[in-house]
């Protein structure tokens, strides 16, 4: 049976020119908006999308978005005529397989569609073994069974075997280097080395020359060569961790190593070629370090070329219980314990809490209760004290205050009390309380809610 494929453009020449050229080894079908796009979708079952990225007034990417996830599995080839970086990243962070520019040449279409739907098939005949996985929540490390955990280890699986930079955010504990490291060891360099360069730990006299090394007599007190971590990690892997802080002349200089994909040590006129893939991470926000010129923007380009962005621990609270889990049975090796359980009310304190430091927090509050416990059981007294004092933010208001409050006084200081709850952060607000983010953001301005005590 020949598999079907759905062209979305609005331009018919293009549709019909495509028709013609598929349709002796494929069902080919066209739409030219999206309305008519998703009517066809849910009538008829479409192997996969040709999809501009223009199409008249509507937002290719917004219809790819919507065919996400009404069909999670539809393999999706964007085409475009205005091939930039952002719009090609954006397309293939939000599920495209790939992307083409126009004009297309139909050669490499025909590869292109084979490879998609080859790689379709691999995934139908794999599903099986994800459904009897579904309880292997542990990944060297990495755990999470929350669908944004799943979605960043969906996108890892997707670039470890591609060179492109992939720059990782997110707060600090959030676990980057976790994620570097699994990139690179399931990938295919993997059997070469892995370099760690932590940008916010090393002095920056000391930074140009652990990036670079240095030749014997460079200065006083170089007494021999001395590799830096880019040679070291030659064919494999470097993590530059807290790029942000790299100082701005540092930057430059990286910069022409990633372009020029050579160096030369401190002390040396000699350019030594690279092969090597550079995974960076930060928890800054580097487009407002870019506003306030502490951060190049030619070097973010150049570093995000794809991102991933690894959600905090209150967004993904599902996943706490296993966390709980995963360090209880480490620092019974640690430290010689034998804890095989922790109480419903010291496992409810930990639920409820917000993790301003996230993973690595809980770790730490696992590490104390772990101490602390005399028996096999954590129980809530073994928590460290602000855990057991914590409210939640869950008992927003005294029912005894209701019956003096109006309607929107109730809203208001729910909201308000939601917001201390959550330290300010929106998104978790708002899942708190059952709303939108966009109509959160609308009643702290109804209300006038003051919230520049809180830094997002």
């Amino acid at each position: 049976m020949k598999k079907t494929i759905l062209i979305i453009d609005d331009e018919i020449g293009i549709c019909t020119s495509l028709e013609f050229a598929l349709n002796s080894k494929y069902d080919v079908k066209s739409a030219t908006n999206s309305n008519n796009a998703l009517k066809m979708l849910n009538k008829e079952k479409i192997d996969l999308c040709l999809l501009d990225l223009k199409l008249g007034k509507d937002n290719g990417i917004d219809l790819l978005k919507k065919i996400k996830n009404r069909f999670p599995d539809m393999v999706v080839i964007m085409m475009t005529a205005y091939g930039t970086i952002e719009t090609s990243v954006e397309a293939m962070q939000q599920g495209a397989y790939t992307y083409l520019i126009k004009p297309l040449s139909i050669s490499e279409l025909n590869i292109v569609l084979e490879k998609a739907f080859a790689y379709q098939d691999l995934n139908y005949r794999v599903g099986y073994l994800e459904s009897e996985l579904e309880d292997r929540y542990d990944r060297n490390g990495i755990i999470g069974k929350s669908p944004l955990m799943k979605d960043v280890l969906k996108l890892v699986d997707k670039v470890k075997d591609i060179d492109s930079s992939i720059l990782i955010t997110g707060e600090s504990g959030t676990g980057k280097e976790l994620i570097a490291r699994e990139i690179h060891y399931s990938g295919k360099r993997a059997k070469y080395p892995f370099e760690v360069v932590n940008c916010a730990a090393i002095p920056e006299g000391l930074l140009e020359e652990e990036f670079f090394g240095h030749k014997k007599g460079a200065f006083t007190g170089a007494i021999e060569n001395k590799k830096g971590k880019f040679a070291l990690a030659n064919n494999g892997t470097i993590f530059l961790d807290e790029i942000a802080e790299l100082s701005y002349n540092l930057q430059a200089k990286l910069l022409r190593v990633l372009q020029h994909k050579e160096y030369s040590p401190v002390g040396s006129n000699e350019k030594i070629s690279l092969n090597i893939r550079v995974l960076s991470a930060t928890n800054k926000d580097l487009k407002k370090c870019i506003e306030e010129k502490t951060f190049r923007e030619d070097l973010y380009f150049r570093l995000n070329v794809i991102e991933i962005n690894l959600p905090p621990l209150r967004e993904r609270k599902q996943d706490i219980s296993l966390l709980i889990n995963y360090f209880i049975k480490k620092y019974n090796i640690d430290f010689k314990k034998n804890i095989t359980l922790i109480s419903d009310a010291a496992e409810k304190k930990l639920l409820k809490y917000n993790y301003p430091g996230n993973i690595r927090q809980l770790a730490n509050i696992l590490e104390y209760a772990a101490v602390m416990a005399n028996t096999n059981t954590i129980e809530e007294e073994d928590l460290p004290a602000d855990i057991i004092s914590y409210n939640s933010g869950n008992k927003i208001i005294d029912k005894d205050e209701l019956s003096d409050l109006s309607l929107k006084e109730v809203e208001k200081k729910a909201i308000e009390s939601a917001l201390q709850a959550n330290k300010g952060y929106r998104k978790a607000t708002a899942e708190q309380l059952g709303i939108s983010l966009k109509g959160l953001f609308n009643k702290i301005k109804e209300y006038n809610i003051d919230t520049s005590q809180y830094i997002e």
